[in-house]
This record gives structure tokens, C-alpha cells and sequence, in this order.
């Protein structure tokens, strides 16, 4: 069709090379049109931006960061005192960073690291980068020595900004390991003052410069305007703006390409549809966002650091607040919320549940007249949200207008969220449950899908256009589809049948999901310093991504309903086989049981050739962030299951939550739209005395469960499960 990007030709639709010109996939017509959408790059976008908004504001942080005060965060600054960067101040200290890499040696298509918790200097840094004529390769906050050490050493890495020393301490250790490291060029810092022409022993290359951020742009003086404007201009569309390495559970991670026109194209199609949708951008007026996702993985680059230069090259203009990075810990990033008052907000999964959490605890706090006010006022809001879905008759129900002024309106305050015009999630799966507890306070969240792959999003859920335990329908300009795939070689595929709605889970209906066009990766990067045989593997893995008619493959498995809506219904790497040989999605199944029992966090269902499954179960603890798994002392939702039972241990040990739990699974197992039958159910369950996390590598970046590393840190466990008898197995 017109709207969507041409792939006629021979392929490959790829390149691994970092030097790389991926020519614009432009469609005919429409959003992935040249017309619509002319290609340019991220220097170019940021200058109509300062040239269009110069004096308004561009970036906001408290500094210096008020520190905790006994374990507590203290009051958020008011917005006024914050410490600000206007577009032309910012575009200044951008061309003056690019200025000190070009001196301390940085060459086009070299990389940028930069490792820290988001700030100004992360996102100038990742732009610097790109003015320069190359690209930005950013770190997880997250990431081990060893794992910072590769992707210094893979991307090509010249220059590497930090936040502090404790990460160069970190770094060097992960270098000195590998004994390869052959590019880097200087250090800086925006967190530490180094001395005067302090340097760092980089093992296996010798000294080089440490500087400051200051030092690094009263380095600009020695390149001149004429040289940096020179970079600007060689700089193509087609070439890569930055790597996003995935936070694969095996092997090394893999470097996605994503080029300047993939960022223009995906930024501009999202604030094209939040203009139609909810007036975003479109007016001479404020649009606010809180930075707290890592910058170094997909949605947090182009929410923080493209999205705000495309949407303020017209009347509106973008302002990115950064959390506190201890705000996800402290639990606190609900009063930067309150501050801020975003207008787009992006939680993924578990952020969304924690505020849930939060709101049910004080809920349940109320008593008699004003309990029944908002239970009566939430009912409204369910009523409503569910009438407003695509499968909805529309409109609003009686005296809504009257339960919005009296409870809604004021929960939403107190969230920080009254605001907010668009808020969405993504990254991974989010329970409907939860939809369905946000729509009842009149909070509508819109779920996105996508990948590293595809510059984040392939389908977009909107206001108008939504459908609970839907991922929506593909961004304009991009083909999804849902194939069955041969065994043997992924060019051989058949596209799946429509289904004719979301409960309509017949095999028929799914396969894995694909999607091509204007905003797929230019492929897996290879660097030729590693040799001839990286090369050839990463060669082959973006071959088994990307096949010969230019479809990426997910690795999803999913269906698409005749309205055009996408439901994904497991991963198949994530597949169970049954004993008999079914094939069993275990999502759906975990999340009728978190459903039924709000105390639980986590449920991994286990049983991949096995003659029957068992699930490892945790509990809703104190400080279990994603990153952190907590204390032992039960929070929220969990605290209610028993009241008399305060910590994990002793719920382990209780007979009303084991009872609880058992309870969940039994009610799941006889749901016939997630048990299809015996071989889908739960027979044993084990409590285990913490939660996932980052830290235990249990846990993405993301927040995505690594059911294989859970299943080898658990092993032990699951064997003695399988070899005793009994529905619950105590954990020893």
C-alpha cells in the first residue's frame, strides 16, 4: 500500500557496518512519506528548536540533589528554583561538548558512552555525540563491570562521560579483564571536580585525560565554528544516531542501529497522533515530562531526549524535569510527579502497580459515608472507561461529571497526574486488572508495543482508540502482521487470520509478530576491531531478525482482530511444551493468579517438558522497586491478605496465605479462557523469601522477567517441588 515504506527489491534490509547509510524507507504517501516527513537529522532538529524556542525552557533538575534525611526524601524545590537550561543555552553547551570531543580526539562514527542516572549532561552528552558526526552508546545505571567494559570496548568508544569516579573505578576494573580496550581517548565527569590535567591509567593503552564537564567545554575553544559545522553537515540520515544494547538473558548484548531518520520518523508520527488525539504540541504552551527511565534503553531516549527537540520546532515547546535517582528506592518519584504536573507521562508495568498499590493502602483506610462516596464515584469511572473503548457504545454515564468533581479529580491531584494528558505504558506486560483500577479513577493508560528494533513503538493505543488487554494498532506508516513461521527458515511464512476479538484465542489466529518500515533498526552493529568471526555472528543474528522481504521479527507470539487491534499472548522463547506436546502461554496464567491475590508481586510458572507445572510465588515487600528486591517486610496490598503477618518469612509459614495462594491458582486453573485444560494448570506452588530484581539479575532494566536465569538461580528448588508431594512446598 501507498502508506507504507517500499520494499520491493532484493534485500538484505539490513547493515551490521557502523559507518553505515541506511537510506529513508519512505512510503509514497502519508506519515512515512517524504512529504510528510522529510529526513533530516538530530543536530538539524535541535537547531529549528532553539531557533524556534530559544528562551523557553528545555531541561530543569534540583541541584545540588537535597539528599535523603534519615532514609526519607525531603520536599521537592519548587519549579522556580530548579536549575534550567533554555533551548539556546542548552543548544550551546551541546555544539561546545561536540567542540571538546572533536579536541581530545573524537572522530566520526566514533562512539560516546555515558554512564549515570539521567541529567542535563546525559542528554547533551548523547546529542554531542551525534553533532560530532558520530553516535551515543549509553550505559545502564545498572550494568556490572564487566558488562560496561564490553560495550565500551564494541561501540568504538572514545569518549566516555560519567557521573562519578565510583563508575571509572567500575569501569577499569571490567577493562583490565578484557586487555582489548584500544579506542578511548578521555574521561569526563559531570558529578566530580578531577584535578588540573588529572589523567586515568586505561590498562593496555596508558594515560588519558580526566576532566570535568566545565574543563570539557572550555575545550571548545580550540575547534572552530567552520570545523564544527563541517561535522554537522557530513552528517546523513541514513547514519546511526545512536546503539541500544539489548538486555538479552544470554550471550553478550547486541548493539541495535538506530539511525537519525528511524528517531525524526517515530518522533514525529508520536507527536503527530498526541496532537490529534489530546491536543499535545499543538498549542503556543508548555509541555512538561519526568525523566526517570534509563536513557541508555529506547523509551527513555526518545521520550527525554528526541521527542522534546521534534515537538518544540513549532509554537509549543517541551520541558524535561529529571527524578532524583534515588526516587525509585525512596518510593518518592510521586512527589516529583506532584512537582512537575507532566503532561505525558510513561510508566512501565511496575511503576503503574506501585502507585495502584498506594492508592488501594489509603483506600482502604476510609470508613463509612466517605468510603461509599468514592467507591460509588470509582464506579463511574470504571463505567465510563469501559464504555470508551472501541467496543463501547461511548459516552459518559449519568452523574460522572459529579464523581470527577468530587473524588476523581482530587485523587488525580494528589498523584500529580491532573495534568497529564497522555499517559502510557510499555516495555512489558501490564495486567488489565491494573487498566481496569486506573480507568476507574478516570486515568486512562495507553498501552505502546515495540522494540529496541523498531525505535521503540510499532502500535499505539490512543484515548479514542483503545482496547483493554490490547496493545492497539500499528503506528501509521508501519505493517504489522502476525505469521505462522516455518521451522526451518523464517523467509517461509503465511499470515495469520484475523481474529474476530481479543477472547478469541484459537492457534488459527496466532503466530509471531512482525513489522516492517520507516522505523526498523539498520540492523545489529558489528565492530571490526573484534574480528572476523564477531562479525559474521552478528551478521547472522540480524539475517535471523530481519528476513528477506524486510520483516522484523519479534519473537512474540500474538494475534491481530479483525478491528485491527494487536493482543500479544506470550514469547515464544517463554513457551511452555507440555508433557503431551501443548503449547502453553504462561502470561496469562500469572496474571489471573496476581488478579485473584493482590498480595502477590511475582508468579513464574515453570514446566517446560515436564509432566505437570509448578509456579515460584513472591510476595509485595518494603523497598521492592525492580531494582531492589526489598526487605522482608510485607507493603501494601500483601499487608491485607493477613494483617496479624507482617513479613515475608512469616507469610511462608501462614495457613490464610498459603490458603489465599492456593485459592488464586485453583480459581485460575478452572478459567477456561487462560486453562484451556489439565495440562495448562498449576499443581504446586513455592513461596520464595525475596523478590526479583536488576540486582539479583533476575530482572531487565526494563523490568522483564528472565524466566531462565530464574529457573537456574531456582533450580535446586524446583527439583525438591517435583519430587514431594502436596500442593505448597515450604521454601528451605
Amino acid at each position: 500500500m501507498a502508506d507504507y515504506a517500499n520494499y520491493s527489491g532484493e534485500g538484505p534490509w539490513f547493515s551490521c557496518e557502523p559507518n553505515a547509510i541506511a537510506a529513508p524507507r519512505f512510503a509514497s504517501k502519508g506519515p512515512a512519506s517524504e512529504e510528510s516527513c522529510a529526513a533530516t537529522t538530530l543536530p538539524k532538529m535541535y537547531a529549528e528548536a532553539a531557533a524556534k524556542n530559544g528562551d523557553k525552557p528545555a531541561l530543569k533538575i534540583e541541584r545540588p540533589v537535597p539528599e535523603l534525611v534519615d532514609g526519607k526524601p525531603p520536599a521537592a524545590l519548587p519549579l522556580e528554583e530548579w536549575t534550567t537550561w533554555t533551548y539556546q543555552e542548552a543548544y550551546d553547551e551541546i555544539r561546545g561538548a561536540a567542540k571538546g570531543f572533536m579536541h581530545l580526539g573524537f572522530q566520526p562514527f566514533d562512539s560516546v558512552n555515558v554512564w549515570g542516572f539521567n541529567s542535563p549532561e546525559w542528554v547533551m552528552s548523547g546529542l554531542a555525540a551525534g553533532f560530532a558526526g558520530g553516535k551515543v552508546a549509553g550505559l545502564y545505571p545498572t550494568d556490572t563491570a564487566d558488562a560496561a567494559a564490553y560495550k565500551v570496548v564494541h561501540s568504538g568508544g572514545s569518549i566516555v562521560v560519567v557521573e562519578d569516579r565510583n563508575k571509572i573505578d567500575k569501569l577499569l576494573k571490567g577493562l583490565a579483564v578484557r586487555g582489548d580496550c584500544k579506542r578511548v581517548k578521555a574521561f569526563v565527569t559531570w558529578g566530580a571536580e578531577p584535578e588540573a590535567d588529572e589523567t586515568i591509567e586505561v590498562p593496555g593503552m596508558g594515560k588519558v585525560p580526566f576532566l570535568s564537564w566545565k574543563q570539557l567545554l572550555a575545550l571548545a575553544v580550540h575547534v572552530s565554528d567552520d570545523e564544527l559545522e563541517k561535522r554537522i553537515a557530513a552528517v546523513d540520515p541514513g547514519h546511526c544516531a545512536a546503539l541500544i544494547y539489548t538486555s538479552g538473558t544470554t550471550g553478550e548484548p547486541k548493539a541495535v542501529m538506530i539511525s537519525h531518520d528511524n528517531i525524526s520518523y517515530e518522533s514525529n508520527t508520536f507527536t503527530t497522533l498526541l496532537g490529534k488525539s489530546v491536543n499535545w504540541s499543538t498549542t503556543a504552551s508548555q509541555e512538561r515530562s519526568l525523566s526517570y527511565l534509563p536513557l541508555s534503553h529506547v523509551a527513555g531516549m526518545m521520550l527525554d531526549v528526541v521527542m522534546p527537540p521534534c515537538a518544540s520546532r513549532g509554537e509549543a515547546w517541551s520541558t524535561v524535569h529529571f527524578a532524583r535517582a534515588y526516587d525509585l528506592k525512596a518510593g518518592s518519584l510521586g512527589a516529583r510527579l506532584q512537582a512537575v504536573q507532566p503532561t505525558t507521562f510513561l510508566g512501565v508495568p511496575l511503576v503503574w502497580e506501585k502507585i495502584a498499590d498506594k492508592i488501594r493502602a489509603l483506600g482502604a483506610q476510609s470508613t463509612g459515608l466517605k468510603k461509599k462516596i468514592a467507591t460509588w464515584a470509582k464506579g463511574k469511572g470504571l463505567a465510563r472507561a469501559k464504555l470508551n473503548q472501541i467496543d463501547g457504545a461511548g459516552g459518559t454515564p449519568a452523574f460522572y461529571g459529579l464523581a470527577d468533581k468530587l473524588v476523581l479529580s482530587k485523587i488525580k491531584v494528589a498523584l500529580g497526574l491532573d495534568q497529564c494528558k497522555f499517559g502510557m505504558t510499555g516495555a512489558a506486560p501490564i495486567r488489565v486488572d491494573t487498566l481496569e483500577y486506573f480507568g476507574s479513577l478516570g486515568i486512562q493508560i495507553n498501552e505502546v508495543y515495540g522494540m529496541s528494533e523498531c525505535t521503540g513503538a510499532s502500535t499505539i493505543s490512543l484515548n479514542e482508540k483503545h482496547q483493554w488487554g490490547s496493545c492497539g494498532w500499528e503506528m501509521p506508516g508501519v505493517e504489522v502482521r502476525v505469521f505462522k513461521i516455518d521451522e526451518v527458515d523464517l523467509n517461509k511464512k503465511t499470515e495469520c487470520k484475523r481474529s474476530p476479538g481479543l477472547d478469541s484465542l484459537e492457534e488459527e489466529f496466532q503466530g509471531e509478530i512482525c513489522w516492517r518500515g520507516r522505523n526498523n533498526m539498520m540492523g545489529y552493529m558489528a565492530n571490526p576491531d573484534l574480528g572476523a568471526e564477531h562479525v559474521a555472528e552478528i551478521n547472522k543474528k540480524t539475517a535471523e531478525t530481519i528476513d528477506k522481504d524486510g520483516w522484523l521479527h519479534s519473537g512474540d507470539k500474538g494475534m491481530l482482530t479483525e478491528a485491527g487491534m494487536l493482543k500479544i499472548t506470550g514469547r515464544y522463547k517463554e513457551i511452555i511444551i507440555g508433557d503431551g506436546g501443548e503449547n502453553i502461554a504462561p502470561v496469562p496464567i500469572e496474571d489471573s493468579i496476581k488478579k485473584l491475590c493482590d498480595g502477590i508481586n511475582e508468579v513464574i510458572m515453570i514446566g517446560d517438558k515436564r509432566k505437570y507445572n509448578v509456579a515460584l510465588v513472591t510476595l509485595k515487600a518494603v523497598g521492592a522497586n525492580g531494582e531492589s528486591a526489598g526487605t522482608d517486610d510485607l507493603d501494601a496490598g500483601a499487608a491485607r491478605v493477613n494483617p496479624d503477618v507482617k513479613t515475608i518469612s512469616a507469610a511462608m509459614d501462614d495457613k490464610l496465605w498459603i490458603d489465599t495462594i492456593t485459592e488464586a491458582i485453583k480459581t485460575t486453573n478452572k478459567n477456561e479462557k487462560v486453562c484451556i485444560n489439565n495440562a495448562f494448570s498449576i499443581q504446586k506452588f513455592c513461596i520464595l523469601p525475596t523478590n526479583f530484581s536488576e540486582e539479583g539479575s533476575e530482572l531487565t532494566p526494563t523490568k522483564k522477567l528472565k524466566r531462565k536465569i530464574v529457573e537456574t538461580k531456582y533450580a535446586e528448588i524446583i527439583e525438591k517441588m517435583y519430587g514431594t508431594d502436596g500442593s505448597y512446598f515450604r521454601y528451605n
